[in-house]
């Protein structure tokens, strides 16, 4: 066999480079640029570059209405080695109600530093998601110290989850009046 635009054959190739042909055709089969693979490769950039938001399942599809006959697992390993993995924007949730008719109380604290403990305490409700399920978060700071004074962890939004996160407070510090409790 004459390699191609020479007249040497594989075989003194080989021997001249003190390679065995079996080497020889390991290290081609392994480096040398498939113009198939080449060819797919390029078009799933095209395809990720042009629809920014698709994940490989639909450069897949879409690969496939192109003609291209293509495994999503190589697609897939084809886009996660040239970082061409979509990322989802997650919806905004919006979690407080402000048009609602009940009373809202005046802001105390607006404009106001507090210049030591104790003066103001401040107070919120979050949740946290495990893996299955979520659970409620309600705590109580110090807002001069920034210190966490009371918290309470929950399977519900119910009253008794902020009273004890702020019975917790209570009993880990005195209280004197005048003090402004402030929550969302």
């Amino acid at each position: 066999m004459q390699l191609e635009g020479s007249h040497l054959s594989i075989e003194e190739v080989c021997a001249a480079a003190q390679v065995s042909r079996a080497g020889y055709y390991r290290y081609f089969d392994e480096h040398a640029p498939r113009q198939a693979e080449t060819e797919l490769r390029d078009r799933i950039q095209r395809v990720a570059l042009e629809n920014r938001f698709y994940g490989y399942r639909r450069v897949t599809a879409e690969l496939r209405l192109q003609g291209f006959i293509v495994n999503h697992k190589r697609v897939l390993r084809v886009m996660r080695d040239d970082n061409l993995l979509s990322l989802r924007k997650r919806k905004f949730v919006v979690t407080t109600d402000s048009t609602h008719g009940r009373l809202v109380y005046p802001n105390l604290i607006a404009g106001s530093t507090p210049t030591a403990p104790n003066q103001v305490w401040v107070a919120d409700i979050t949740y946290v998601r495990l893996r299955e399920e979520f659970i409620f978060l309600a705590v109580v700071l110090d807002a001069f110290s920034r210190r966490v004074l009371g918290w309470e962890l929950g399977e519900s939004l119910q009253t008794s989850l902020a009273l004890a996160a702020l019975n917790r407070a209570l009993s880990e510090r005195s209280v004197c009046a005048g003090i402004i409790h402030h929550s969302d």
